[in-house]
């Protein structure tokens, strides 16, 4: 996800495999390529304590992020600390939520791979319409 809760990459795997193993796959699916940022830019990297292994930290960083990797309990003592940060894996919660909202992903109905990922690849497609700014005003269905 970026910033603004837009999927830059999915993938499909099992219910039963752990997030952190699948880190590499997700990092090299992004589908927006990103130009290497300014000296004084660079890119991060937000995550739960689930990616805080020596080996995801490891992916990560080859791909050139700087990691954030803290638990939930860290995270609000540094909002308990100074009120005026913002969590910063709000974003990933939120497109999650929005996934939700197409009724046809939240149970997983199709048998084939490619029919979910599809279903997947097109509700992205109207996540990322929907956060693109424009200049006029479009109601969405």
């Amino acid at each position: 996800m970026d910033g603004r809760g837009v999927p830059l990459s999915l993938i499909v795997t099992g219910a039963n495999v752990n997030d952190g193993k699948r880190l590499n796959e997700v990092l090299n699916a992004i589908v927006v390529k990103r130009r290497c940022p300014p000296v004084r830019r660079s890119k991060h990297l937000c995550a739960d304590a689930g990616y805080r292994s020596a080996e995801n930290l490891r992916t990560i960083e080859t791909h050139r992020y700087i990691p954030h990797v803290v638990s939930h309990r860290q995270e609000a003592d540094i909002k308990g600390r100074d009120p005026s940060k913002k969590a910063k894996r709000w974003v990933v919660e939120v497109a999650h939520s929005w996934f939700n909202r197409f009724r046809k992903l939240l149970v997983r109905y199709e048998k084939l791979e490619r029919s979910f990922l599809a279903l997947n690849h097109l509700a992205a497609a109207i996540i990322a319409f929907r956060n693109v700014p424009l200049g006029i005003n479009i109601i969405y269905g």
